[in-house]
């Protein structure tokens, strides 16, 4: 496996951050439409999201909100586009 020193995006707000790690872990996807996120619904994905958040939360904020910023942005988000006509 190669391993690179990957530089992780500036975080110019926890929100941005949390949508950044869902997005990054597929539990949240953007309507490629109209750019609404979209909850995937993955339970292993937002398992992944949470634990990359307590493991490894920006600096200055502690696991517990790092996590608790994740949970907030997908309790937010819905599972469908609410520009896109029903299926």
């Amino acid at each position: 496996m190669l391993m690179t020193n990957a530089r992780r995006p500036a975080i110019r707000s926890l929100r941005g951050w949390a949508i950044h790690v869902l997005q990054e872990e597929g539990a949240i996807r953007e309507c490629e439409e109209h750019g609404w996120m979209q909850d995937r619904t993955d339970s292993h994905a937002r398992e992944r999201a949470l634990d990359i958040a307590r493991r490894d939360p920006p600096a200055g904020i502690s696991p517990n909100e790092a996590a608790a910023e994740v949970r907030d942005v997908l309790d937010s988000i819905g599972d469908t586009c609410p520009e896109c006509p029903p299926d």
